[in-house]
């Protein structure tokens, strides 16, 4: 299948809004969550182009340049009214609804990128994955918990074998402020998309027990009401 199908060619801002996936991650490194982190929520843009972009069953190809192949499980709003300085508290006035969205990553390409001061570039632009369906937040009015929070569910299997999760109601940054930040000064466009970052446990780099992604692997993305986005490496 396509991926959710958006009104034009979009722009993709992926944010790191929960605490819990930041501080696992550095601390693979021997670092801890920097101070800036809790000064508010950060993005990077990455690859929009219809050839990057993935649906529910589509079969992903591993990138030649990459031996450590991870995928990130985390939810996505997609924008259904443009808007420029969006305050936090009239965001979801601005959003069409929420989607599953996989962020693939080649993990070694990032490490060289990120310690040269930028990216992730290459580490990030060769697959995003959204689907199956855009939830309208009107269905998700019984679970929400708070301006941008909502209580659902969230795992990620990797051969039918459950991986991680968590809820994205644990989420530090809720999902209007996400919106408020990339609106500053920028008119968002109906269609663009912003991810909520990783869920806590939610990628393969948070558990350095399990091996890589491998061609033939199966990956299951499920969050609670927005459905399961399924994936094969190619």
């Amino acid at each position: 299948m396509d991926p959710v199908t958006l009104p034009r060619q979009t722009s993709i801002r992926d944010f790191r809004a929960f605490e819990e996936h930041v501080r696992n991650a550095r601390a693979r490194r021997g670092a801890e969550v920097p101070p800036e982190w809790y000064e508010g929520p950060t993005f990077y843009f990455t690859n929009s182009a219809p050839s990057a972009l993935f649906g529910d069953g589509a079969v992903v190809p591993k990138p030649s340049f990459t031996d450590m192949l991870d995928i990130e499980l985390e939810v996505a709003l997609v924008i259904g009214v443009a808007g420029r300085d969006i305050p936090a508290d009239h965001a979801e006035e601005h959003i069409a609804g929420l989607t599953i969205y996989g962020d693939w990553s080649a993990r070694d390409v990032q490490r060289r990128e990120m310690a040269v001061g930028l990216g992730p570039c290459k580490a990030k632009d060769f697959a995003q994955s959204l689907g199956p369906a855009l939830i309208p937040l009107a269905d998700l009015e019984d679970v929400q918990r708070g301006r941008g929070r909502w209580d659902l569910a969230m795992d990620l299997l990797v051969n039918g074998e459950r991986v991680g999760g968590g809820n994205l109601a644990d989420i530090h940054y809720d999902l209007c402020e996400l919106v408020e930040v990339a609106s500053r000064e920028v008119t968002l466009e109906e269609g663009d998309v912003l991810g909520s970052g990783t869920v806590g446990t939610g990628c393969l780099l948070e558990h350095p027990d399990r091996a890589w992604l491998q061609p033939g692997d199966e990956v299951e993305l499920w969050v609670e009401r927005l459905g399961v986005l399924r994936s094969t490496v190619g």
